[in-house]
This record gives structure tokens, sequence and C-alpha cells, in this order.
């Protein structure tokens, strides 16, 4: 949801998301992720629930991940209740990834201490299991209560996520299992998995291996290189300046000065209806798949074409090979 005065702006992408998840229910897509950060300059998304309720509200099928809701930010019991709401228009299509936040600038800006930020998310975790129960519990002192329960009993899952040792830890201690960012998951989840073992708790299977950060299916990758390069530049500089200040971990996302930069990096690819088919086939049929249309405000025709290129060339492709069933309605 980046609007960095490259394209379009912050009033056409809203609208289109959700013509953008209407159309990816209707073709089994499985997965819409949501983001959050505040007050940025160029618009990242700040209130992903509320984006969140009404990609529900229009879809019927996909769920919703809040990958990572800032989870300190949020005023605990008000967050179960918000989050149980959604559960229940989305019929249990909400899932979670918690996370403590990076930028100082977020925790003034909410009057968080970032020095408490760990207790604070061990405290929210605590909080939305207990609440999500509908039975009574204390909180700070206070008996409470929240009301209704989520769709599913339980609630959503939840999910930690981070990018360095000490999440792996705090998610085989607390979660319902580990989302690990930047470019060392499978060293993390290691991690993870030996002190689930080491705790005597059962270890869930890992989540889907990823595809590109960018993914843009194309029929003359030459002429569209330069269409998407200015939002691609844009989106991995930044994140990769914003990863700066986390102080540990690592980010997938690499800085580039130009185009050539960019097609080096195989987490950006801007590929031929085959050369999708032969990334299917090389991530294997269990691999997820990602597409971000609105990338660092690209173009909506421009996201649009990518789009429809993998519904109409790569998506039968892919049932004939098995790794996706057709659709009925």
């Amino acid at each position: 949801m980046r609007a960095p005065g490259v394209g379009v702006g912050s009033a056409e992408q809203y609208p289109a998301v959700l013509d953008h998840v209407e159309w990816a229910d209707s073709l089994g897509f499985e997965t819409v992720y949501l983001a959050e950060h505040h007050g940025a300059d160029d618009g990242y998304c700040a209130s992903p629930m509320i984006l969140g309720s009404a990609i529900l509200g229009r879809t019927r099928r996909i769920g919703v991940h809040f990958s990572a809701l800032i989870a300190v930010l949020h005023q605990p019991l008000r967050l179960a209740e918000d989050l149980a709401a959604l559960d229940l228009i989305g019929s249990g299509r909400v899932e979670l990834t918690l996370g403590l936040g990076y930028r100082d600038h977020e925790y003034r800006m909410f009057g968080v201490d970032r020095r408490k930020r760990v207790r604070l998310l061990e405290e929210i975790i605590g909080v939305l299991q207990r609440a999500w129960t509908g039975e009574p519990f204390d909180f700070r002192g206070e008996r409470v209560r929240i009301r209704p329960r989520p769709a599913r009993a339980g609630g959503p899952p939840l999910y930690i996520g981070g990018s360095g040792e000490a999440s792996a830890l705090r998610a085989a201690r607390l979660g319902d299992g580990y989302r690990p960012a930047g470019s060392e998951k499978d060293k993390l989840y290691a991690v993870y998995e030996a002190e689930r073992e080491k705790l005597g708790k059962p270890v869930p299977p890992r989540g889907p291996v990823t595809g590109p950060l960018f993914l843009y299916v194309s029929e003359d990758p030459e002429r569209d290189w330069p269409v998407v390069a200015p939002h691609v530049l844009y989106t991995t500089n930044a994140n990769a300046a914003w990863a700066k200040e986390r102080g540990v971990g690592t980010t997938a996302y690499r800085a580039a000065s130009g185009v050539e930069d960019l097609k080096g990096d195989p987490n950006i690819r801007v590929v031929t209806p085959d050369e999708c088919v032969a990334l299917c086939r090389e991530l294997g049929p269990d691999a997820e798949l990602v597409f971000q249309p609105l990338l660092g405000g690209l173009g909506l025709e421009d996201g649009w074409r990518s789009l429809r290129l993998f519904e109409t060339a790569v998506l039968p492709k892919l049932v004939e090979l098995g790794y996706r069933k057709e659709m009925t309605t």
C-alpha cells in the first residue's frame, strides 16, 4: 500500500485492493497478506484490520493473514475484540503473525516504551489466548471478559514473527507457529524446531516455500522491465533502508541502483508465462506464489496486465500439471 508519488496514489490503491482480492478469490488464491507500519511518508498500510474487514466482506473463501501485526502498538483488550469481530465477519478466515516492530518513531507515536516491547508482546499473546475463551480473566488488576467469541474455538492461529534468534525461541514457547522473516529463514526455523523439541512440544509443519517477493508475468519482459523498475526500485531500497533500524536480523530486500541490479536479484522476477511455469516447477507444488500488483505505486493497468496473463496463460498449465484443482462455484 505504499504510494511514493511515482504512479498511483492511495485514493486509487485502496479501491483497487478490493477488485484484486475479488479476482483472486474467484480463482482459488488462498491468502491475502497485510502488513502494518505507521507514520510513513508513502502511506504504508497503517490500518490493516480496517482493510482486512473490507476484504473479508468482499470475498467468500480467501483468508486474510496479518503479517506482521505490530501487536505492541495496540491496546490488548481492544485488539482481542477487533480480531474476534474480524474472524466472525470472515467466518474463521483470519490468521495472525505478531511482531514487535522495530521503528523508533512508531513507538514514540503511540507512547510505547521500546525497552518493554518483549514483555508487552508476551502479555498480549496471553491476553488474546484468554480473551477468546469468552470467559472472565484478570487484566492489569481488573476482572474482564471479551465477547463475542471468534468464529473458531480458541480464535485465529497466532504465529510469532521475527528475523532474529530470540524470535524463534519466543515462538517456541508462546505461539501456535513461527513465521520467520529475512534471508535466514531456514536457520531460524531450525532454532525454533530444536527449542520446541527441548520443551517437549509438538513441532508444527514448516510454512510453504515462498517464491519471489515481486513476480510480474509479461508477454515481453524487456518491454515491461522499464515499466515496473521505478516502483520496485523504490520499494526494495526503502525496505532495505528500514531494515537497518532493526539492529538484529536480516531482510530479503536488497538495495539496488538500477534495472540491472534488479534483474540480478532472485527475489525480483519479470517473466514470460512459460518462465513462470518453470519457476513453479522449480519451487514445487506446495510452494507459495506471491503477487504484489500495487507495489510501490505500480499503475493499475500495469498490475492487471500481469494478473490477467497469469490467469489465462499460466494457471491453466498449473492445473494440467496437477499443482492446483479447478475452482467450482
